[in-house]
C-alpha cells in the first residue's frame, strides 16, 4: 500500500509562517527581500546599490536536473538565459544520483514495447498520490513529461535507456507497471564537455575503476558471485570500460552522464553556468520578481530578469534548523546524500518572497547506515534474502522490501510508542559469502571502521550480537527464529515481504520458494544501525501546473517559478517509482521554461 496518510504530515503550513509582504523593502515601492539577521545577510537595499551583473530574460538558480532544464528549454525558446550555482561544481545533487527518470509514456519506453497508455498513467499517479497534490498538477506532468524527454534528446547529446524490470513501486495499483516505467541516461563521452569537465560534481558512489555502470546493472553486480547472469554483467560492464579507453573516451552514466549531458547542451546553447554564485535573494519590483540577487566574486549583485527567475536550488536537507523547524525527530544533516550546498536558500528567498511552503515535513527517505565519511543509502542490502530489520524491542516492524520511503515513514509513525529509530539490519556470514555490501565482495572482512563507528557489529551468537546492540536477547533469538521459519516456507504473512513484485527487485533469483526470504543460520552474525536517510527533502514553495509560485491564498507571484526539490513535490507524500525526483524535476523546469517563453 502507499505510505501512511497521517493527516499530521499531510497538513500545509499555516500562513502565520510566511512572512507578510510588508517585509519586502525598497525605495518608491520597489522592494527587495532579504535575509534579514541570516548568515551572509546583507540589510535591505536599493538596486542602485547593487553592483549590475547584466541583464537576462531569465535567470535560473541551481545547476541540477531542474535548473538546467529549465535554462535549456528557455534558450531553445529564444530566451536569453544565465545559470547561476552556488557550488564549485554543476550538477547538484542530480549529479551524485543514480539519475532513474519516472516518466510515464515516453517515446524511449513506448519504443522499448512497455505497454504504458495515458490512461494507465494517470490512474496510477492518482492513486499513489491520492489528494495531497492537485489533479491540474498531477496531469501537467503526465502531459508534459513525454515532450520534455524528446525535447531534451533534440537538443543534448544525452540519450536514454528502459530499466527494464525495475517495477513501479505499487504495481499491484490500478495503472501500475510491473515491469516499470523507468528510464535511465545511456553512456555519455565527458571529453564532449572540455574544460567544463572538470567542474562536475562527483558522484556519490564512483563507479569501479575501468568499468561502465548503468544503474539496471547494480541489481545484477550485487549477485556476480552467486549468478550466472550477474557474472556475465560484471564481465559486459568491464568490456565497456574497456571499449571506451581504447576510443579515448571519459564515459560518464547515471547522473554525470544527465549532468553532463545538460551542460553540454547549455554549452551548445551558449548559456552561461556561473559557478561559486550563490542566490542571497529574490529582487522585487510592483510585487514581482524581476531579478536575482547573487553573491559573486564576494560581492553581491543584480541580475534583472526580463521574464523572471526559476528557482532550482534543490531541497534544505543540508540546513539543520530548517529540519529542526519542519521535520520529525530525530534526524540529522549528517544521515543524508543530497548535495552539501542544499540548505533551502531558494526556498527561503521564495518564502520572503510570500511563497506558500508545502510538504516540508517530509523528504526523499530511505534506510541508510551512518557510514564514516558519508551515510550508505540501502536498496538491495535490506532486501536480499537473510536479512531482517529489527527495532530495540529486537522485534520486526515492516516489510524490508518495501519501497524506502515507506519503510522510513513507518519508522518514524511508530517511533513514538516502540523506538524504531535507529534499526538494525541482521544477517548472517551465508549472506556475506553471497552477495556484494556496498562495495564490499562477499567473504571479504568489512572495514574496520565501520566496526569502529559503531555502524556495524559482529558476533558469534545472536545473544552476543544483542548485547553489542542494546536489545533484548531473548526477543532477537525469538524474531531470528520465527523469521526462519516463514522463510523456509516462502510466505511472510507478518509483513507480506515478497506479497509485491516491487519487492522481488533487489534479491536472488536462485533462492527458493520466495527469493526475498532466507533464513540466517551461519555465523557469525551481523548488525548494521540503520537511520532515516534520504536523497533530498521534498518539501518547498507551492507551485500551480505552470510552476509558477503560489502565495497562501493560490494568487501567482509574478515572475516567480519553482521545479525540483526547491518546489512541494508533485508525488506528495508518495513516490511513484525509480525516478520520481528527477522525472518531475526536469519536467517542471521545462514547464517553466515554456510559460516564461509565452510571456502571459
Amino acid at each position: 500500500m502507499p505510505p501512511s496518510t497521517d493527516p499530521a504530515r499531510r497538513t500545509a503550513l499555516p500562513a502565520t509562517a510566511v512572512p507578510s509582504r510588508r517585509q519586502v523593502l525598497g525605495a518608491a515601492g520597489a522592494g527587495l527581500a532579504l535575509a534579514s539577521g541570516l548568515p551572509g545577510a546583507v540589510g535591505a537595499a536599493r538596486a542602485a546599490d547593487l553592483p549590475p551583473l547584466g541583464t537576462y530574460d531569465v535567470v535560473v538558480t541551481g545547476s541540477g536536473a531542474a535548473g538546467m532544464t529549465a535554462a535549456l528549454t528557455s534558450a531553445h525558446q529564444g530566451l536569453s538565459c544565465v545559470v547561476v550555482e552556488k557550488a564549485a561544481t554543476f550538477g547538484g545533487s542530480a549529479a551524485r544520483s543514480g539519475a532513474g527518470i519516472w516518466i510515464p509514456n515516453n517515446s524511449v519506453i513506448l519504443a522499448a514495447g512497455v505497454p504504458d497508455t495515458p490512461a494507465k498513467a494517470a490512474a496510477y499517479l492518482a492513486a499513489v498520490v491520492g489528494p495531497d497534490v492537485s489533479a491540474e498538477r498531477q496531469q501537467a506532468f503526465l502531459d508534459r513529461g513525454p515532450d520534455m524527454i524528446s525535447f531534451v534528446m533534440a537538443h543534448s547529446p544525452l540519450r536514454f535507456r528502459w530499466m527494464e524490470g525495475y517495477s513501479d513501486y505499487y504495481p499491484e495499483l490500478p495503472g501500475g507497471l510491473p515491469n516499470g516505467r523507468s528510464i535511465e541516461p545511456d553512456q555519455f563521452d565527458g571529453t564532449i564537455l572540455g574544460a567544463e569537465l572538470a567542474h562536475l560534481n562527483p558522484p556519490y558512489m564512483p563507479v569501479p575503476a575501468g568499468m561502465v555502470v548503468f544503474s539496471a546493472d547494480y541489481k545484477w553486480l550485487t549477485l556476480a558471485a552467486v549468478s550466472a547472469r550477474g557474472a556475465a554483467v560484471a564481465t559486459a560492464c568491464l568490456a565497456r570500460g574497456t571499449k571506451a579507453a581504447l576510443l579515448g573516451q571519459k564515459p560518464l552514466t547515471m547522473g554525470q552522464s544527465l549532468a553532463g549531458g545538460l551542460r553540454a547542451g547549455l554549452l551548445a546553447a551558449n548559456v552561461p553556468v556561473w559557478l561559486n554564485t550563490p542566490l542571497t535573494d529574490l529582487y522585487i519590483e510592483g510585487g514581482a520578481v524581476t531579478g536575482a540577487v547573487v553573491t559573486r566574486d564576494g560581492t553581491p549583485g543584480l541580475i534583472r530578469a526580463r521574464r523572471g527567475v526559476v528557482v532550482g536550488s534543490g531541497g534544505f536537507e543540508h540546513n539543520a534548523s530548517m529540519r529542526e523547524r519542519y521535520q520529525r525527530q530525530p534526524v540529522g544533516t549528517e544521515w543524508t546524500v543530497g548535495a552539501q550546498e542544499n540548505t533551502g536558500d531558494g526556498i527561503r528567498a521564495g518564502e520572503r518572497a510570500g511563497a506558500a511552503l508545502d510538504l516540508m515535513d517530509d523528504a526523499w527517505w530511505g534506510p541508510a547506515i551512518p557510514l564514516p565519511g558519508q551515510p550508505y543509502f540501502c536498496l538491495a542490502e535490506r532486501t536480499l534474502p537473510g536479512g531482517l530489520l529489527v527495532n530495540a524491542s529486537g522485534a520486526r516492524f515492516v516489510n524490508e522490501a518495501a519501497p524506502y520511503s515507506d519503510v522510513v515513514h513507518t519508522m518514524y509513525d511508530r517511533n513514538t510508542t516502540d523506538p524504531d529509530i535507529p534499526a538494525w539490519l541482521i544477517v548472517d556470514q551465508n549472506y556475506r559469502n553471497r552477495y556484494l555490501f556496498r562495495d564490499v565482495a562477499p567473504v571479504l572482512p568489512l572495514p574496520d571502521a565501520w566496526y569502529d563507528s559503531g555502524a556495524a557489529h559482529k558476533a558469534w551468537t545472536l545473544d552476543a550480537l544483542a548485547g553489542q546492540i542494546g536489545v533484548p536477547a531473548a526477543a532477537l533469538r525469538a524474531t531470528v527464529g520465527r523469521f526462519n521459519s516463514l522463510a523456509l516456507g516462502g510466505k511472510d504473512p507478518d509483513f507480506h515481504r515478497g506479497d509485491s513484485v516491487y519487492d522481488h527487485y533487489y534479491t536472488d533469483p536462485a533462492v527458493t520458494p520466495n527469493s526475498c526470504l532466507a533464513p540466517l543460520w551461519l555465523p557469525p552474525y551481523y548488525a548494521f544501525r540503520i537511520v532515516p536517510g534520504d536523497l533530498g527533502t521534498k518539501g518547498g514553495m507551492r507551485t500551480d501546473a505552470r510552476a509558477r509560485v503560489l502565495r497562501p491564498d493560490g494568487s501567482v507571484i509574478t515572475g516567480l517559478y519553482a521545479a525540483g526539490n526547491a518546489s512541494a513535490a508533485v508525488m506528495g507524500h508518495s513516490y511513484a517509482g525509480a525516478g520520481s525526483t528527477i522525472g518531475p524535476a526536469m519536467t517542471f523546469g521545462y514547464i517553466a521554461g515554456l510559460d516564461l517563453a509565452a510571456g502571459e
